[in-house]
Protein backbone atom coordinates (compact mmCIF):
# COMPACT_ATOMS: atom_id res chain seq x y z
CA UNK A 1 0.00 0.00 0.00
CA UNK A 2 2.87 2.39 0.73
CA UNK A 3 4.26 1.76 -2.75
CA UNK A 4 0.87 2.75 -4.15
CA UNK A 5 0.95 5.89 -1.98
CA UNK A 6 4.42 6.75 -3.34
CA UNK A 7 3.14 6.50 -6.91
CA UNK A 8 0.11 8.65 -6.09
CA UNK A 9 2.32 11.29 -4.51
CA UNK A 10 4.64 11.24 -7.51
CA UNK A 11 1.81 11.79 -9.99
CA UNK A 12 0.05 14.41 -7.87
CA UNK A 13 3.31 16.37 -7.55
CA UNK A 14 4.57 16.06 -11.14
CA UNK A 15 1.46 15.97 -13.33
CA UNK A 16 -1.55 18.19 -13.90
CA UNK A 17 -4.84 16.67 -12.77
CA UNK A 18 -7.19 16.15 -15.74
CA UNK A 19 -9.87 13.78 -14.41
CA UNK A 20 -10.75 10.48 -12.77
CA UNK A 21 -10.97 6.99 -14.23
CA UNK A 22 -14.38 5.45 -13.64
CA UNK A 23 -14.10 1.93 -12.24
CA UNK A 24 -12.82 0.33 -9.06
CA UNK A 25 -12.01 3.53 -7.16
CA UNK A 26 -14.41 6.14 -8.63
CA UNK A 27 -18.05 5.69 -9.62
CA UNK A 28 -19.74 7.19 -12.68
CA UNK A 29 -20.70 10.15 -10.49
CA UNK A 30 -16.98 10.86 -9.90
CA UNK A 31 -17.25 10.06 -6.21
CA UNK A 32 -14.90 7.66 -4.39
CA UNK A 33 -16.10 4.07 -4.07
CA UNK A 34 -16.07 2.12 -0.79
CA UNK A 35 -13.04 0.24 -2.12
CA UNK A 36 -11.06 3.48 -2.42
CA UNK A 37 -12.00 4.31 1.17
CA UNK A 38 -10.67 0.90 2.27
CA UNK A 39 -7.42 1.42 0.34
CA UNK A 40 -6.96 4.87 1.87
CA UNK A 41 -7.47 3.39 5.35
CA UNK A 42 -4.83 0.72 4.64
CA UNK A 43 -2.41 3.38 3.38
CA UNK A 44 -2.99 5.37 6.56
CA UNK A 45 -2.23 2.29 8.70
CA UNK A 46 0.89 1.64 6.63
CA UNK A 47 2.11 5.21 7.14
CA UNK A 48 1.53 4.87 10.90
CA UNK A 49 3.48 1.59 10.96
CA UNK A 50 6.31 3.22 9.00
CA UNK A 51 6.44 6.09 11.52
CA UNK A 52 6.58 3.63 14.44
CA UNK A 53 9.38 1.67 12.70
CA UNK A 54 11.42 4.85 12.22
CA UNK A 55 10.91 5.80 15.88
CA UNK A 56 12.10 2.34 16.93
CA UNK A 57 15.10 2.57 14.60
CA UNK A 58 16.14 5.79 16.35
CA UNK A 59 15.60 4.20 19.75
CA UNK A 60 17.38 0.96 18.79
CA UNK A 61 19.59 1.57 15.71
CA UNK A 62 20.87 -1.55 13.92
CA UNK A 63 24.41 -2.67 14.77
CA UNK A 64 27.25 -2.62 12.29
CA UNK A 65 28.19 -6.17 11.38
CA UNK A 66 30.74 -8.13 9.40
CA UNK A 67 31.48 -11.77 8.76
CA UNK A 68 34.46 -13.56 7.31
CA UNK A 69 35.30 -17.24 7.00
CA UNK A 70 38.61 -16.56 8.76
CA UNK A 71 37.36 -14.52 11.73
CA UNK A 72 33.66 -15.32 12.09
CA UNK A 73 31.11 -12.65 13.05
CA UNK A 74 31.54 -9.27 14.64
CA UNK A 75 28.89 -6.76 15.74
CA UNK A 76 29.71 -3.25 16.91
CA UNK A 77 28.13 0.10 17.63
CA UNK A 78 29.21 3.58 16.58
CA UNK A 79 27.52 7.00 16.70
CA UNK A 80 26.32 6.39 13.11
CA UNK A 81 25.61 2.65 13.05
CA UNK A 82 22.48 1.64 11.24
CA UNK A 83 22.56 4.95 9.38
CA UNK A 84 21.22 6.72 12.48
CA UNK A 85 23.32 9.68 13.63
CA UNK A 86 23.15 10.26 17.37
CA UNK A 87 25.18 11.62 20.29
CA UNK A 88 25.73 8.20 21.91
CA UNK A 89 27.43 4.97 20.80
CA UNK A 90 25.66 2.20 22.70
CA UNK A 91 26.32 -1.51 23.12
CA UNK A 92 25.18 -4.46 20.97
CA UNK A 93 22.11 -6.37 22.17
CA UNK A 94 19.68 -8.87 20.68
CA UNK A 95 16.25 -7.28 20.12
CA UNK A 96 13.32 -9.68 20.06
CA UNK A 97 10.28 -8.35 18.21
CA UNK A 98 6.87 -9.96 18.67
CA UNK A 99 6.14 -12.23 15.72
CA UNK A 100 9.75 -12.27 14.46
CA UNK A 101 11.47 -15.65 14.19
CA UNK A 102 14.93 -14.37 15.11
CA UNK A 103 16.27 -11.42 17.07
CA UNK A 104 18.40 -8.81 15.38
CA UNK A 105 21.37 -6.82 16.66
CA UNK A 106 20.68 -3.28 17.82
CA UNK A 107 22.71 -0.61 19.59
CA UNK A 108 21.37 0.27 23.02
CA UNK A 109 21.92 3.47 24.95
CA UNK A 110 23.63 2.77 28.30
CA UNK A 111 23.16 6.02 30.22
CA UNK A 112 20.36 8.36 31.22
CA UNK A 113 16.72 7.41 31.62
CA UNK A 114 14.98 4.83 29.43
CA UNK A 115 13.77 6.34 26.14
CA UNK A 116 10.17 6.26 27.30
CA UNK A 117 10.84 8.26 30.51
CA UNK A 118 11.40 11.97 31.06
CA UNK A 119 14.94 13.18 31.78
CA UNK A 120 13.88 14.57 35.16
CA UNK A 121 12.21 11.33 36.34
CA UNK A 122 14.04 10.43 39.59
CA UNK A 123 13.03 6.75 39.34
CA UNK A 124 15.46 5.83 36.54
CA UNK A 125 18.79 4.18 37.36
CA UNK A 126 20.97 5.87 34.68
CA UNK A 127 21.04 2.71 32.54
CA UNK A 128 19.50 4.04 29.34
CA UNK A 129 17.48 1.30 27.65
CA UNK A 130 19.53 -1.64 28.98
CA UNK A 131 16.61 -2.92 31.05
CA UNK A 132 14.15 -3.04 28.13
CA UNK A 133 12.30 -6.40 28.37
CA UNK A 134 12.80 -7.31 24.69
CA UNK A 135 16.61 -7.07 24.87
CA UNK A 136 19.16 -9.76 25.65
CA UNK A 137 22.94 -9.63 26.02
CA UNK A 138 25.07 -11.63 23.61
CA UNK A 139 26.54 -14.66 25.37
CA UNK A 140 30.31 -14.29 25.69
CA UNK A 141 30.26 -10.54 25.04
CA UNK A 142 31.21 -8.20 27.92
CA UNK A 143 28.05 -6.34 29.03
CA UNK A 144 29.40 -2.83 28.32
CA UNK A 145 31.56 -3.61 25.29
CA UNK A 146 30.82 -1.62 22.12
CA UNK A 147 31.84 -4.66 20.01
CA UNK A 148 31.21 -8.39 20.15
CA UNK A 149 33.18 -11.02 18.24
CA UNK A 150 32.11 -14.58 17.63
CA UNK A 151 34.99 -16.60 16.12
CA UNK A 152 34.21 -19.73 14.12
Amino acid sequence: MLTLQNWLSFYEKNYEFVGKVIGRFYGEDGLPTPELTQVEAKISKGLEAKTRALEEKHKFPPCNSEWSSARGSRFWCSPNSGGVSRDWTGVPRKLYKPGAKEPHCVCVRTTGPPSDQALDNPAHRNRGDLDHPNLEEYTGCPPVSMACSFPL
